[in-house]
């Protein structure tokens, strides 16, 4: 009896009134039903770090292409005695971080330096594998290089040639490696 008197009661309720009790337990079951879900499938904190790490990779990458877009264009050098723009310790560093090229001109550079490597190199049609721009912490050095191989050719060979760059071309859009000292 009890009930049938409860829900004479509700249906003597105005409209409006009926429709905002209609939506607030339509929103307590969705409330309901994604703290179900985030219970069982979790909040997803493997996410949130990779989230995070590509937010700070964004904001360090921003960062630095502010600095090159800084930068007089031409030729950066890391030591006296020349006419071009020398590069503080400072710029150093985040030029180096910042350099994700190497081109061509650099690497047969070092490759002269290298025969087994410039003949792999030659005999695969200019293929090379890797290309790599690393500052290294303990030096405060950055060494920037390429790996060659012959798998291609039947030369079951790899050589990785290395060595710190001194030099970097800045075309005011981006920096490369310009000159590579690996001997």
């Amino acid at each position: 009896m009890s009930k049938e008197i409860y829900f004479n009661k509700l249906k003597e309720l105005p409209e409006p009134i009926k429709q905002f009790g209609g939506l607030v337990l339509i929103t307590i079951i969705i409330i309901l039903s994604f703290t179900v879900l985030n219970k069982m499938f979790g909040q997803g904190d493997e996410l949130v770090k990779k989230m995070k790490l590509e937010e700070e990779r964004i904001a360090k990458e921003k960062k630095l292409s502010a600095l090159i877009s800084k930068l007089p264009s031409g030729i950066l050098v890391t030591f006296d005695g020349t006419d071009h723009y020398r590069l503080t310790d400072e710029l150093y560093e985040a030029v180096c971080n910042a350099t994700k090229l190497i081109p061509q001109r650099a690497i047969m550079g070092a490759n002269f330096l290298n025969f087994r490597a410039h003949e792999i190199y030659t005999i695969n049609g200019n293929k090379i594998d890797e290309t790599f721009v690393k500052w290294d912490k303990e030096k405060s050095k950055c060494f920037a290089g390429f790996t060659v191989s012959g798998n291609n050719v039947g030369v079951d060979e790899t050589i990785t040639v290395s060595g710190e760059a001194l030099s970097f071309l800045s075309t005011g859009i981006d920096t490369r490696v310009y000159f590579i000292k690996n001997f």
